[in-house]
């Protein structure tokens, strides 16, 4: 999910006409908690991303190993979910808030469980 902004340079348009599309029901978007706008561009714009072929899928790992960093992982979340689909691919994100007190790969189960929906 991206913001405004990146939608907006990824549309060619701004972001009040991002914007204007949203509210007139031309395009669809997600709030954040705190009422922001995001976009899913691989859903709004399958054809440029190249969605359809669902033979091949990426896993993306976020990570970070405190409670304290949970806004750098909401982050590195947008950044890897603006890269995947940026280069046309269908993608999972996966996010591990770990605690970085012991090397147990909490994060496999959820790879595993993204690949079962198959």
């Amino acid at each position: 999910m991206v913001r405004i902004g990146e939608a907006a340079k990824t549309f060619g348009a701004s972001s009040e006409t991002v914007r204007r599309w949203e509210i007139s029901g031309k395009i669809s978007c997600e709030r954040t908690p705190g009422g922001q706008r995001r976009y899913d561009l691989a859903a709004l714009r399958p054809d440029k991303f190249g969605i359809d072929s669902p033979t091949r899928r990426t896993v993306a790992y976020a990570r970070v190993s405190s409670h304290d960093q949970s806004a750098d992982l909401e982050r590195q979340q947008q950044v890897l979910e603006l890269y995947c689909a940026k280069q046309g691919w269908t993608f999972d994100i996966v996010a591990d808030l770990g605690s970085g007190m012991n090397d147990h790969c909490l994060f496999r189960p959820l790879i595993w469980q993204s690949f079962a929906q198959e």
